[in-house]
């Protein structure tokens, strides 16, 4: 495959939008070749402990983002990338763009920001609230109490429970905490839908945001009655996130003047309708058909497989009609820190001579499984699938004093394929089959990691061959909306690529695992299902100490329904 710029190709952009930065991939129609990319970081990162506009401190569990940071990347990644291409500008036939979810933001009705209208400007609710802003567990609990009591045909779609990342629960959030933000929003939009509207001018919804994060299922979102029996404020919810819902790979328009100027494209190039980056991702690594799962590995993890029928999976984020791909129920779970947990062990709990991912990975690999003595519980973040309670944390049982950091470093990677095994048995037993791992993004490239994933699964495991899954997925669906494929299937099997069967489980550290992986669901629906709820009482004595000290005028006591 030639990497140089031919005279009469065409080229697509994809723009993936991460958690920290913004990153543009250039990537030739034809058979998908990569060209240039460029990355650029968000000015302000994530706001989880102050409000850039005048530093105000934040309460625990938020996570705001500035928008404008967003244009950023447009003003800057686009033309690197396409300046590291060595692409003619006019030759791009169109864009396409992916967003971490659920990240949304309050807008006036014509996009305008709320966050960006100067007396607003200090109000925290006015800002993004980016994926792990999870501070709405309380509104997401009464959602689903309520749903489940008037038997709301939906809430089986997604396992049981709304989570508090969606957009309902940081909706409803912000009605309780900030009623003048919330009367101001005319649009509360997905980053994705914002940053196409940014592109093209033309407000659009994609239908995979609607449905998994939206709760849009069967051509309608949930009722007004149910809305205003959760608070009678909140009856108006659906006007501001309703618009025109398209499909994936559809054009939501052509770019502005605006746009071209800040990208170096051409006025007019088709901009694809938003989409999810792990969804997206599914294109890239040619994993489209049914019970190929893609884990999309980071951060986070989300879990993404397309399935034939409509099934209802207990503790997944959602299935839906079309959500990855048309013709294909989409399914997808997750988990809400991986690559997370193992920063955070470097970075906060390593000693000097460990402090590298490098150096615990090849001490950890050298044991046997098992030798460590060691289960974790991959709750860092909170648990996205299977339980749906980011006011869980983490665990490690069986330290000793002859504990070392690779045998912790090994338990925590462990650990998150013991969370990505509960996930596929939940698929399996509600008649999703899962037959292999496709694994994308940054964490592939610890082989330890990716063999204990097939060890603890049993299924073999692909890999991804781009190292911009996302990106090079948005890009294929940019191919689509630009005309020059039929669909996302067709674009992908040409444009996409992947190794598969890279790892296969080995069957003695299999069977050594299961041991392991048993005491694990133990601990797990103990910590998690009410055998204890001891880590919900110290999340609760937590906040209630760091909000005593960040308002001394509050008594600095513990409910006592938190000590009982």
């Amino acid at each position: 495959m030639s990497l140089s710029a031919g005279p009469g190709d065409r080229y697509v952009v994809g723009v993936d939008y991460g958690t920290l930065s913004g990153r543009a991939l250039v990537v030739r129609v034809g058979d998908g070749a990569e060209l240039g990319t460029a990355v650029h970081p968000y000015r302000h990162g994530v706001m989880d402990a102050v409000l850039a506009a005048d530093g105000r401190q934040l309460p625990a569990d938020w996570a705001l983002q500035d928008p404008d940071d967003y244009r950023d990347v447009l003003r800057h990644a686009v033309p690197a990338a396409l300046a590291e291409s060595g692409v003619d500008p006019t030759r791009v036939i169109g864009v396409g763009i992916d967003f971490t979810a659920c990240t949304v933001l309050p807008t006036l009705a014509d996009g305008t920001p709320l966050c960006e209208l100067p007396d607003l400007r200090t109000r925290p609710h006015a800002w993004v609230k980016l994926w792990k802003h999870h501070a709405a567990q309380r509104q997401a609990d009464r959602i689903n109490a309520l749903a489940h009591e008037r038997g709301e045909p939906w809430i089986g779609r997604y396992g049981g429970k709304i989570s508090a990342e969606w957009q309902y629960a940081k909706g409803l959030q912000l009605l309780e905490e900030d009623p003048e933000v919330y009367a101001r929003a005319e649009r509360w939009i997905e980053a994705a839908d914002w940053i196409v509207w940014q592109l093209c001018g033309t407000e659009t919804r994609n239908v995979c945001t609607a449905g998994y994060k939206g709760i849009h299922q069967d051509g309608r979102y949930p009722s007004r009655d149910y809305l205003a029996a959760l608070h009678p404020g909140f009856a108006d919810f659906v006007t501001k996130l309703d618009g025109p819902l398209l499909p994936l790979g559809a054009r939501a328009g052509g770019l502005t003047a605006r746009a071209a100027a800040w990208t170096g494209l051409p006025e007019g190039v088709a901009v694809a309708v938003g989409n999810v980056d792990a969804h997206v991702t599914a294109a890239a690594a040619q994993a489209l058909e049914p019970g190929r799962l893609v884990a999309i590995m980071g951060t986070s993890t989300c879990h993404i497989v397309n399935g034939t029928e409509p099934a209802e999976v207990a503790g997944m984020c959602g299935v839906v009609d079309g959500g990855i791909s048309a013709g294909a129920w989409g399914y997808e779970a997750g988990q809400s820190g991986v690559g997370d947990i193992f920063g955070w062990f470097v970075a906060q709990a390593a000693p000097a001579g460990y402090a590298s991912h490098e150096v615990l990975s090849a001490q950890a690999a050298a044991q046997p499984v098992g030798a460590h003595g060691l289960v974790a519980l991959d709750w860092w973040n909170g648990n996205r699938s299977l339980l749906v309670n980011h006011d869980l944390s983490g665990v490690v049982v069986g330290l000793t004093l002859a504990t070392r950091p690779p045998d912790v470093y090994r338990a925590l990677l462990e650990s998150t394929a013991y969370g990505t095994r509960m996930i596929i048995e939940a698929f399996a037993g509600a008649g999703v089959p899962v037959d292999e791992l496709v694994v994308a993004g940054g964490l592939t490239t610890n082989t330890l990691l990716m063999q204990i994933y097939a060890d603890v699964t049993k299924r073999p495991l692909g890999i991804i061959g781009s190292a911009q899954g996302p990106a090079l997925g948005s890009a294929i669906h940019a191919a689509v909306a630009a005309g020059a494929y039929p669909d996302v299937p067709t674009a992908s099997a040409v444009m996409g690529r992947v190794e598969r069967d890279v790892y296969r489980p080995d069957p003695g550290r299999a069977r050594a695992y299961d041991a392991l992986y048993a005491e694990y669901r133990r601990l797990h629906d103990h910590f998690g299902r009410g055998g204890d709820d001891v880590l919900l009482r110290l999340r609760a004595i937590r906040n209630a100490a760091r909000q005593a000290a960040h308002d001394p005028a509050d008594e600095a006591t513990v409910p006592l329904e938190v000590m009982a």
